[in-house]
């Protein structure tokens, strides 16, 4: 079981990590210059899809949601 396990989290990982250039970019295409980029949301599987919270460069307590299913992204915020 701890195997599963361990071989699960670096796969996972990989997925979560996927579809960040492609959400910076929607970031920025609403008006944000993503300076930090941290998922909040992953749901693994077949149509998964991952959350991104991407804080801008514009304002301290300014950012956008982004969301991913694969490589396509939509800004949710």
């Amino acid at each position: 079981m701890t195997l599963c396990l361990a071989f699960a989290g670096p796969a996972a990982a990989v997925t979560v990590t996927a579809g960040q250039a492609e959400a910076r970019d929607v970031a920025r295409a609403a008006n944000c210059t993503p300076t930090k980029l941290e998922a909040v949301s992953y749901n693994p599987g077949r149509q998964g899809q991952t959350v991104f919270k991407v804080s801008c460069s514009e304002d301290k307590d300014a950012f956008v949601l982004v969301q991913c299913r694969g490589r396509t992204c939509a800004l949710l915020r």
